[in-house]
């Protein structure tokens, strides 16, 4: 028996004592406020304080802390405190997952140090990752929680930095997948495969069965409905339990339930492995044997734009620059790993996950099991990040089908290296092509072809192969234009959505790009974009006619900076600037996209909002309501929110493509405004009228004459309101035609970043010093989380830029593969743009995924800028730095990345 004080409370608990802290707390005393992301002391969400000092509880043996202090995050101190309302007030908590691990670190970091300066924070919270913030609204909170000052929250309403309505959860150590599960539940293990390509064989199971705690062994031939499932249904490919071959690393190809408090070891499990060669390349998947049926050349699919005569334009133009962008595999590295139970509830198999598509989760997880809709439900946990990848179904349909064919409840948890090898990646790009101007700097025409490597299986492959020529033009006018754009089957990592579907790599090529034609043309390269930025009336690349279009109001924001910013660096050895603009279409393209929003007014007076978007960190749980008051005309504090559950919300669709504040907002904007009309309709009332609660009472006050609605005396309805509306919204779009003209979207947002940084020549390496950053939200619903939105999209952009590259089998943990830490994200100015888009809600327009899109090539440029290199493979890891401004950088040799031939064989 171990004793010790936990959280001021004495406690004994019968724990091996080299089992993981960690493992103590969550699963022997019920402390799941203490995270895990890694288990091996990189993250830091599991830090704890130990006799008041921070330390990773995954790295503690349990033995160590008998007879000692330990206060985890449901834990209380006056530094506690005093972080948890700068947290919650400076928005310093996104998803969540890390944050119990901030705040007690930050806890340690206030009981040495009062009042700790930036530098100080920086330092002391440089083990805690996250990957939602950006970390600089985390250093704010620091900051002010030591010097006792907290910002006043303003009044709700749109347009006000409302604290986040799930905020008071998420520093309190919110419930994520794998902090509740029923009593009882199996724990579920998978076979996955070691090889990237590899035959299989199963033995005999007989002997494994019979091992202290197995329940049940599972493999493809138990799967009773369709063994396939993609985001887009008519390319359903791949198998929730693979058949032989196994087609990546990390595929799953057996099940195995453990009983509760077993060990759940997979060791000697009876399978035999005839490794067989992988086609590692768009290259070499090209001539090579087709991965699926009817996939020849292993095209899954190519996304085409094509207006006027992009060679002829090319051909007649005054200056005309051509080169390659070769970009890597990169992870979303959420530090939350997949994890979710399933239990039934009478016949309805009930399954709560983290995820991004609970109603795709459903549709995806009953067809793989064979069952009705009705008879499965999603409830959404807390979701620890996601950033695309929780888009895909994961282990949904396999704890499912470990629960029909036991009847017990189950629950699978994911390693950081299962979770890293087994999920999706931004898609790797080996793109090309030119671009003409006149004399006047005046864009003529672009060709780009890019080869996008979609892995294994399809995802969300058709998507990004759609969108990248949708884009690639940037957000200038450009008259004449040809793109391709291919997703090529490899048998690497399954290629999925990533913040921006393929528009960021695009952004690579076509910024960088930029930037060579604005010095040809002999122009500042911040004006050059300028004289090219679309504008109001003027066609896409699709030949849709623009409104709404940010992206002057963007660049003209940034010009006072760029010209500090020039000077500054003009003489200083090293110093950059660079600058780089995107645009992004939110929603699906030229698809149906339909959110669905319900809102109700119980019998005791609360304001009920069936919200079944989710919220990843991004906000939505306090847009949509802020949205929803608006429109309504009742006060914030009055609501009460619901969702998302398949069984209880209606579906809003997918939080992914900047979609949620524009396509959600806009249903929830129309079912307030229809609720509002039918109690200004019950009472005559005008327009005008304004609307409070007293209790059960309605009153609704219009030209001196006030009325009263006594909800308690309403019939209810099925759902229990006294008054309600649902209201639906879906984008007017197009479909795209055989040449891809046609409208995509209904909205577009805009941005434009500009960077500051040095690079040192001797060591390759690159100092960011300033990041500038101006986004047109249409209308900023929350202007604190676009901050934090902007922020968070910024560091992305910084480790896709310069450190993150994926490499299967080798970078499948979080200290081989690197993301922006708290010393790598300099300080962020961000301007709010606002050009109301009419579609938008009270003129909103999404952000989320552009934000991401300028920083890498904004970065590139500022090194262009600083040195001369010409840096043509992302990450711009030191060594490739210092190749391009060695002496192979002017002889043209053959180094990956550097100008010359890039990977594939294209030229540079």
């Amino acid at each position: 028996m171990i004793r010790f004080s936990l959280n001021g409370a004495l406690v004994e608990v019968d724990a091996p004592p080299t089992e993981r802290l960690s493992e103590t707390l969550r699963e022997r005393l019920g402390k799941t406020g203490t995270k895990v992301g890694c288990d091996a002391g990189d993250c830091g969400a599991c830090t704890v304080l130990l006799d008041g000092a921070a330390v990773c509880a995954c790295l503690t043996p349990a033995a160590r802390v008998s007879g000692r202090f330990v206060t985890t995050i449901e834990g209380d101190t006056p530094e506690l405190s005093r972080l948890r309302a700068s947290f919650h007030a400076h928005g310093a908590a996104q998803c969540g997952i890390c944050t119990p691990g901030m705040l007690l670190t930050a806890a340690d970091l206030l009981t040495r140090t009062a009042r700790p300066s930036e530098p100080e924070v920086e330092q002391a919270l440089g083990g805690v990752l996250c990957r939602c913030t950006g970390y600089r609204s985390i250093i704010a909170a620091v900051v002010a929680a030591g010097q006792g000052v907290l910002p006043d929250e303003p009044a709700g309403g749109i347009g006000a930095s409302v604290r986040r309505l799930d905020g008071a959860a998420k520093v309190a150590g919110d419930s994520f997948g794998a902090d509740d599960w029923p009593e009882g539940a199996l724990m579920v293990k998978v076979v996955r495969s070691p090889h990237p390509h590899a035959a299989f064989q199963i033995g005999d199971l007989t002997g494994f069965r019979a091992r202290p705690g197995v329940v049940a062994i599972f493999t493809a031939a138990d799967i009773p409905g369709r063994n396939a499932f993609s985001v887009i249904p008519p390319f359903a490919d791949q198998p929730a339990i693979a058949a032989s071959p196994a087609r990546f690393r990390g595929e799953c190809v057996a099940l195995v339930a453990f009983e509760p408090g077993a060990e759940p070891d997979l060791t000697g499990f009876p399978i035999t492995w005839t490794p067989l060669a992988p086609l590692a390349t768009p290259e070499a998947a090209e001539a090579g044997a087709p991965l699926h049926p009817n996939r020849p050349g292993n095209l899954l699919v190519e996304g085409r734009v094509a207006k006027g005569d992009a060679a002829s334009a090319l051909a007649g133009s005054a200056h005309v620059v051509e080169g390659t962008m070769t970009t890597a595999f990169v992870e979303h590295a959420y530090i939350e790993p997949e994890a979710g139970a399933a239990w039934m509830k009478g016949d309805t198999l009930v399954i709560r996950a983290c995820t991004q598509a609970p109603g795709m989760d459903r549709e995806d997880t009953a067809a793989i099991l064979g069952l009705p809709l009705d008879r499965v439900r999603i409830i959404p946990s807390a979701t620890g990040g996601g950033f695309g990848s929780k888009l895909d179904i994961s282990l949904q349909p396999l704890i499912g089908l470990v629960t029909l064919k036991t009847g017990r409840p189950c629950r699978m948890i994911y390693t950081r290296a299962e979770s890293m090898a087994s999920t999706t990646k931004r898609h790797p790009a080996e793109m090309r092509g030119r671009i003409g101007c006149d004399a006047q700097g005046r864009i003529t025409g672009l060709e780009f072809e890019g080869r996008f490597n979609t892995g294994a299986y399809s995802s969300w492959g058709p998507t990004v192969a759609n969108r990248v020529p949708v884009h690639v033009s940037g957000p200038y006018l450009t008259p004449a234009i040809t793109a391709k754009a291919k997703a090529i089957h490899t048998h690497g990592p399954v290629s999925g959505a990533f913040r921006g579907f393929g528009v960021p790599q695009g952004a690579l090529w076509q910024e960088t790009l930029y930037d060579r034609l604005a010095d040809k043309a002999g122009i500042d390269r911040l004006e050059f974009r300028l004289r090219n930025a679309l504008r109001d009336g003027d066609p896409s690349a699709t030949g849709q006619a623009l409104r709404a279009v940010g992206i002057h109001d963007c660049l003209s924001a940034l010009k006072p900076h760029w010209t500090r910013a020039l000077a500054e660096a003009k003489g200083q050895k090293g110093r950059g600037v660079g600058v780089a603009s995107c645009w992004y279409g939110c929603g699906n393209t030229a698809l149906p996209n339909p959110s669905t929003i319900r809102i109700g007014l119980s019998p005791g007076g609360q304001v009920i909002l069936h919200q079944g978007a989710t919220d990843i960190g991004q906000g939505s749980n306090t847009v949509i309501p802020q949205i929803a008051a608006e429109a309504l005309g009742l006060p914030l504090t009055a609501f009460q929110l619901i969702g998302p559950d398949t069984a209880l919300t209606p579906d809003a669709g997918k939080t992914s493509a900047s979609r949620q504040t524009y396509v959600t907002g806009r249903a929830a904007k129309a079912a307030g405004e229809s609720l509002r009309a039918e109690i200004l309709r019950r009472v005559n009332a005008g327009e005008g009228a304004v609307l409070s609660l007293d209790g059960s009472t309605l009153c609704v006050r219009d030209r001196g004459t006030a009325t009263q609605i006594d909800l308690a005396s309403l019939p209810p309805d099925a759902n229990g309101h006294a008054l309600s509306a649902e209201a639906t919204y879906d984008p007017p779009t197009s479909p795209l035609d055989a040449h891809g003209q046609g409208a995509p979207y209904a909205v577009y947002g805009y941005g434009a970043q500009m960077v500051e940084l040095a690079v040192d020549a001797a060591l390759g390496t690159v100092r960011l010093l300033k990041i500038t950053a101006a986004h047109d939200l249409g209308r900023a619903i929350n202007p604190m989380l676009a901050r934090g939105q902007i922020e968070g999209g910024i560091a992305q952009g910084i480790g896709m830029a310069l450190m993150e590259e994926y490499l299967p089998g080798r970078t499948e943990n979080l200290h081989d593969y690197l993301i922006p830490t708290f010393g790598d994200v300099p300080p962020i100015e961000s301007l709010l743009i606002e050009v109301p888009d009419p579609e938008g809600p009270f003129g909103a327009k999404g952000l989320g995924e552009h934000v991401l899109i300028p920083t890498a090539p904004a970065i590139l440029n500022a090194v262009r800028h600083a040195t001369g290199a010409e840096i043509t493979c992302v990450p711009a890891l030191p060594h490739r730095v210092r190749e391009a401004l060695g002496p192979a950088f002017h002889t043209g040799e053959n180094i990956p990345g550097v100008r010359g031939l890039a990977p594939g064989g294209w030229r540079g």
